[in-house]
């Protein structure tokens, strides 16, 4: 049995992964910002006595410090860093950018994810499985990037990959793992109706490469199906 701690637990990919996960017996700690109207969680929490639930927003540091500090004695498996918000809107691309709105996206898509890190890698020393695990995505990529748009959502998740890309580099030799994954283009809140698969398949995908991960696979940025991502 492992045991990870799952950010942006009470919806979408991160609820799918708190229930796939303890279906298959592991211990989830699920972390979400309002875990008293989180319905869906607190019921999949019914059903699997290996859930627990913890309230943490990702945009305030002090309560990542909080968390690590509440569960100081415990060792994590998989630190799986889910929360994330897109933050584009109609009318506000170039020219009309929304700074203030930028500069949040940037705090949980790029801050949040390293202070997590920092602040729950002894918890992940411990562990057997010792890996930080990031949802990022291809818009991301500058490679791929062939339509422009979505400036503040592009602009955190390439710097999301950066930052991961340097976290792989300066942990390797203290044998902890960092695996950068890319969902897919998922039906979610957030992906909207028209995605090409949904969460079961995604989790499910990203799951296996998580489970098949070793150190050799450190700094790599993958799709939810195991295969590699242009930077």
């Amino acid at each position: 049995m492992q045991t990870l701690l799952i950010t942006g637990a009470n919806r979408g990919l991160g609820l799918e992964f708190c229930r796939q996960y303890a279906a298959a017996g592991d211990q989830v700690i699920a972390a979400c910002r309002r875990p008293g109207q989180a319905e869906q969680l607190q019921a999949l929490a019914g059903r699997y006595a290996n859930i627990e639930i913890q309230t943490l927003d990702v945009a305030d540091l002090s309560q990542i410090d909080a968390l690590a500090q509440k569960l100081v004695g415990r060792k994590i498996d998989v630190l799986l860093n889910n929360a994330g918000v897109y933050g584009d809107q109609a009318g506000r691309g170039f020219g009309q950018l929304d700074y203030q709105t930028w500069a949040g996206v940037l705090a949980v898509n790029v801050m949040a994810p390293l202070k997590l890190a920092e602040a729950f890698l002894p918890q992940v020393q411990r562990s057997d499985k010792r890996l930080i695990v990031a949802l990022s995505s291809l818009m991301g990529s500058m490679t791929d990037n062939t339509s422009g748009g979505s400036i503040l959502y592009r602009s955190s998740k390439a710097g999301l990959n950066a930052a991961l890309k340097s976290l792989s580099i300066d942990l390797r030799p203290a044998a902890v793992g960092v695996l950068i994954l890319h969902p897919g283009w998922v039906r979610t809140d957030m992906g909207g109706p028209n995605g090409l698969i949904d969460v079961q398949e995604s989790v499910s995908g990203m799951r296996n490469v998580i489970d098949k991960f070793n150190l050799a696979d450190t700094g790599r940025f993958v799709k939810y199906d195991g295969s590699a991502l242009p930077w």
